[in-house]
């Protein structure tokens, strides 16, 4: 198995990477892994996960990262498996709220890839397969900093967590027919600009954990 690992910046990986390097767990079967550093936000994930495919063909893409979490009873440091993702800030901000693209009909809210307006991770066995929780995921190109915004998000799309490149993920894989997986842990919650009451190194920690289980356990 060819598998292709996704983060937008190093940091978010480099447990993974370093383990990667000292391991002889996969040795020993036919399985490689690829690392793929994107850059911050979906053009970047966008871009650099289609050159790649320009190139290479995986069985298998898994997106890692962070991601800050709507409702703060999700402990910081919890890691999930993302069921969809949705492009949440792809349309206008008007004097009755926020409309997308689907409401302004620029776009088919049931044509591939999307499905009642958000991008599902079809390969639901691959999820379970991980054991982790599963949350809704959304992507943003500005940080939700506002609780009315934060407020629609969760109405909308019943979104338990946000990040700046999901979404580029699974619009990318669904129409390339190619099997993936987006982990998040949650360093944040959404709205706090506090970064002292952030805590990136718990969550890049239990990312990390959970990477190596899973790499190691397909």
């Amino acid at each position: 198995m060819h598998c292709l690992l996704v983060a937008s910046t190093p940091m978010e990986i480099n447990p993974f990477t370093d383990h990667l390097s000292t391991t002889e767990k996969l040795n020993h079967i036919d399985f490689d892994v690829d690392i793929l550093i994107t850059g911050v936000g979906s053009n970047a994930a966008t871009y650099g996960l289609t050159r790649y495919l320009q190139h290479k063909r995986p069985d298998l893409v898994i997106q890692a990262g962070v991601a800050g979490a709507f409702d703060d009873s999700i402990k910081l440091g919890s890691v999930f498996a993302i069921r969809q993702d949705a492009l949440a800030d792809q349309g206008v901000q008007e004097k009755n709220g926020f409309v997308d693209v689907f409401d302004m009909k620029l776009a088919l809210a049931n044509e591939i890839p999307y499905k009642k307006g958000v991008l599902p991770n079809p390969y639901t066995e691959l999820i379970k397969r991980t054991r982790l929780k599963k949350a809704n995921g959304i992507t943003v190109n500005e940080v939700t900093t506002s609780k009315k915004r934060a407020a629609h998000y969760v109405s909308r799309y019943k979104a338990d967590l946000e990040s700046m490149e999901g979404a580029s993920l699974h619009y990318v894989c669904i129409m390339e027919h190619i099997s993936f997986l987006q982990v998040r842990a949650v360093s944040n919650y959404v709205g706090e600009r506090n970064k002292k009451k952030w805590n990136i190194p718990l969550a890049i920690n239990n990312l990390n954990k959970e990477l190596i289980r899973l790499l190691e356990s397909l």
